[in-house]
């Protein structure tokens, strides 16, 4: 058992630091386990239904917002941000004005950054026993019920912003998060503050109005919740603003003022596979099954599966141009195995139709 936080620990807290910044991480931040705060702006949020379909956010009790009940001897909270925006915004504005492009979320592009960064926190953790001899420790990386967003703020790496990402003042918000729950009791840094100020450009950029007032978000209505999380079919009333994204949406970070100070990733395994970053909507569509399964090999586009692969991408075309080669391609899917493939391709022919009908008059 180790002492209540102390000054002697401050050394250690500063080496651990610098061996993240060895190890790839942009920053490492410490923070305690009192989660209080965000505990109630977490209950407020369910007790809203805004989490939808997404039961697992509501499960294991508190487990999400007191550390120890998930860790037990959890004292102190390291705390890792790593980059990964792989190329300029520029690129992402011009697909997102081409209807005939695919749009996908930056943080997809390349390979899952789940095993890449936990393998980078596990070294970190060898590198603390090396130092110090066996200690308390346990690495998450998006793989637990942990408020990692609610820890990087109080570690001091950033504030949450009305958008609910976390905002960094020298790096913007284009960044992984990991966490290492330990038993050692590292002194906290100073948490960070926030600076949106009166800015309220993520909430007007949002284009399903998912953001529903500052630092409140309705999943249910939010695109990357349609594309990734839902399982079944998305609200017709919400398809024709999802525009031609079709895994996640960033819209919300590329407004964002602070995202000038965002530096691109050095990380190969962050960079676009498959020219995902610069395909056309015809293009991904025409993928087979176990085309889409080599193809998003290693990525976090295969969690979604081919149907709903093939259900977002319906989508994209029903709001994209009424030409004769995307109406062949979604008449092809009329006959598919999976019902919801069939439902968001007839959906997408009927705005195709409106579309002509409307410029005949």
């Amino acid at each position: 058992m180790y002492p209540t936080a102390s000054p002697d620990f401050q050394p250690l807290a500063e080496q651990i630091k610098a061996w993240g910044m060895e190890l790839g991480f942009q920053q490492i931040g410490i923070s305690d386990t009192d989660l209080g705060q965000a505990e109630r702006h977490l209950q407020k949020w369910l007790k809203h239904g805004w989490h939808g379909n997404m039961q697992y956010m509501a499960e294991h009790g508190l487990k999400r917002s007191r550390p120890a009940l998930l860790q037990p001897g959890t004292h102190s909270i390291i705390s890792a941000r790593m980059d990964y925006l792989p190329e300029s915004p520029k690129n992402s504005h011009a697909i997102l004005e081409d209807q005939a492009a695919a749009f996908v979320s930056r943080y997809a592009l390349g390979r899952d950054y789940h095993k890449l960064m936990r393998n980078r926190l596990q070294k970190l953790a060898d590198k603390i026993t090396a130092a110090i001899g066996p200690f308390g420790y346990r690495a998450f990386v998006d793989s637990a019920p942990v408020l990692e967003k609610a820890i990087a703020e109080k570690a001091g790496l950033g504030w949450i912003g009305k958008h609910s990402n976390l905002i960094n003042r020298r790096a913007g918000s284009w960044f992984f998060l990991g966490e290492i729950y330990t038993d050692l009791p590292l002194p906290a840094d100073q948490a960070a503050g926030n600076h949106c100020g009166q800015c309220k450009a993520c909430l007007d950029i949002c284009p399903t109005q998912a953001i529903v007032a500052p630092y409140q978000v309705d999943a249910r209505r939010c695109v990357s919740y349609l594309t990734i999380e839902l399982h079944g079919s998305i609200p017709v009333e919400l398809r024709s603003l999802i525009g031609n994204r079709i895994y996640g949406c960033d819209d919300c970070q590329l407004i964002c003022p602070w995202n000038r100070f965002a530096k691109l990733s050095a990380e190969a395994d962050f960079q676009p596979r498959h020219k995902l970053n610069n395909s056309t909507l015809l293009e991904l569509f025409e993928w087979t099954e176990t085309e889409f399964l080599q193809r998003t090999e290693g990525s976090a586009i295969r969690r979604i599966g081919h149907q709903r692969w093939l259900r977002n991408i319906a989508v994209a075309l029903g709001n994209g141009a009424a030409n004769e080669v995307s109406k062949a391609a979604l008449q092809g899917k009329l006959h598919h195995d999976a019902e919801l493939v069939r439902e968001h391709a007839a959906w997408a022919l009927q705005a195709l139709a409106g579309k002509v009908a409307s410029d005949t008059t």
